[in-house]
């Protein structure tokens, strides 16, 4: 099974050519060198191909994005709010170290004891969430530099040291 990794979603178009601007979440200026397609879920599971013509950095969210088949405005403008994907390979080459989104599918650990895979990094202003399944119930972990005691990047291991009472909320 091919592994895909969410990175934002197509937030509008650009000029008539049929550009799309992408909002992602990998903070840094990204041009997808080397990225033969982005993934784009118009239905839900269903992840199809665009194969890249270019990209260009607009900000360090945003992302210019040129896609074969994609030829006029209001072709583009179809993709709107529509999810994009990566391959795994490609989003691990491209996420920067000191990116959260890099920790997608990391093991997460409280205390040395394993408490789930991180699903989803959710980034808010002054704040990082991780987002695991914990004893069958959705569960948001904080993540701090207080309760952070290492980031193992080789096994895939993010260890924590989470408050007294935080786990028991969620099962």
């Amino acid at each position: 099974m091919t592994d895909y990794i969410n990175i934002g979603k197509i937030v509008a178009t650009f000029g008539i050519k049929g550009e799309l601007i992408l909002k992602h979440a990998l903070a840094k200026k990204l041009v997808l060198k080397n990225v033969e397609a982005v993934f784009i879920e118009e239905i839900k599971g269903s992840y199809l191909p665009y194969f890249l013509q270019s990209s260009k950095a607009k900000t360090h969210e945003e992302t210019y994005l040129e896609v074969d088949g994609i030829l006029t405005k209001e072709q583009a403008q179809k993709l709107v709010q529509k999810q994009v994907w990566l391959l795994d390979a490609d989003f691990r080459r491209l996420a920067g170290n000191a990116s959260p989104i890099s920790l997608l599918g990391f093991q997460l650990y409280d205390n040395g004891e394993i408490i789930g895979i991180i699903e989803e990094v959710i980034e808010q202003p002054h704040q990082v969430l991780l987002k695991i399944t914990y004893k069958g119930n959705e569960a948001l972990i904080p993540l701090h530099a207080e309760t952070i005691d290492k980031i193992d990047r080789k096994q895939k291991e993010v260890h924590l040291f989470l408050p007294d009472g935080l786990l028991e909320i969620y099962g």
